[in-house]
Formats: C-alpha cells, sequence, structure tokens
C-alpha cells in the first residue's frame, strides 16, 4: 500500500505544479492519500489506477479506479473508532469541493475535487 499511496501522492503533486496549482498540493496528496488507502483496504482488486484531471478551469479530480462494485460511504460512529479508522471519507469530504462515486460495469472510480481559483 505504501509504494502506491507514495506513487499517487507524486503524480498529483506532477500534475498540480504542471497547472500551477501548487497551493492545492497539500489537500491534493491528502485526498489521494486517503482514496488509494480505502481502495487497498476495503477492496479486494491487486490493482488500483489513479486520474487527476481538470474537468473545467474551476476544479481538479482527482479519482482512484478500482474493479469492485461496492459504493463507499461516511460512517457514522463515535470519536474512539474515529481515531482508528474512518476518517478517510470524513477528511476528503472536508477538503473537497465535492465528492462522489462513478459506477462502471467492471468496477468504479471515487473521486474528489478540489476548487481551483483563478490567477488574478
Amino acid at each position: 500500500m505504501e509504494e502506491s499511496a507514495e506513487a499517487a501522492r507524486m503524480l498529483v503533486k506532477i500534475a498540480l505544479a504542471a497547472w500551477h496549482l501548487e497551493d492545492l498540493t497539500d489537500s491534493g496528496v491528502l485526498i489521494v492519500t486517503e482514496l488509494v488507502a480505502n481502495a487497498v483496504k476495503h477492496t479486494n482488486t491487486r490493482s488500483i489506477r489513479v486520474v487527476i484531471s481538470r474537468p473545467s478551469e474551476r476544479f481538479v479530480r482527482i479519482g482512484v479506479v478500482d474493479k469492485a462494485r461496492v459504493i463507499p460511504e461516511i460512517v457514522e460512529s463515535d470519536d474512539d473508532d474515529l481515531l482508528a479508522s474512518g476518517r478517510g471519507l470524513l477528511l476528503i469530504d472536508a477538503l473537497a469541493e465535492r465528492w462522489g462515486t462513478d459506477m462502471h460495469r467492471w468496477g468504479k472510480q471515487v473521486w474528489a475535487e478540489l476548487l481551483s481559483e483563478p490567477a488574478q
């Protein structure tokens, strides 16, 4: 998992730098780390794919594709449970402008979008 997460963080950093959106790096790195961790922990797929795109000038979309068909949900739990695990989607929900899941015949993509402010 650690190699996957490190490669995903590097991809996010490179893409954001190429788009001159370095101010989104911290949030983007946290989001992709949590998405990768969720895909590794909650699916039986042996491979995942990280996708970073600009669906519009205002948004950067960071997604993780896997072959599982289980839709992730934010789990309501007490504070002690959140310290151990379960904070991933809560963190993504707090950092992202919006997030969701696109289902496909062969699996799904869980994604989060960061708002990129236009240059002044």
